[in-house]
């Protein structure tokens, strides 16, 4: 059985360029409620960008935090054209990416 992060990062690969998925996306697919977990899985990602963490926000938009500065994460997120204003993803419904069954 795969650690907690690997299963993470397992499901990231399947967020495509132009969406994201949140910490809480994220922890449900894993059947769990362990947001924060999924945070720190994201802050330690050994795999980026082959495991595109920039793409992991909050519930509400915002873009949260990022290893290399929010602004990094910014700057990713909108070259794949997804466009953010004051810290948040603009048309965030638009951009989310809805994972189809738990893992």
């Amino acid at each position: 059985m795969n650690s907690f992060n690997e299963r993470c990062y397992e499901l990231l690969k399947k967020v495509p360029k132009g969406k994201v998925a949140t910490y809480k996306e994220i922890a449900k697919a894993l059947k769990s409620k362990a947001y924060r977990a999924v945070g720190n899985a994201m802050n330690k990602n050994p795999y980026a960008p082959k495991v595109p963490c920039h793409r992991v926000i909050k519930s509400n938009g915002e873009i949260g935090g990022f290893a290399s500065g929010a602004k990094n994460k910014i700057k990713l997120l909108q070259k794949e054209g997804i466009k953010v204003r004051e810290n948040k993803i603009i048309d965030f419904d638009k951009h989310l990416f809805k994972f189809k069954t738990p893992v």
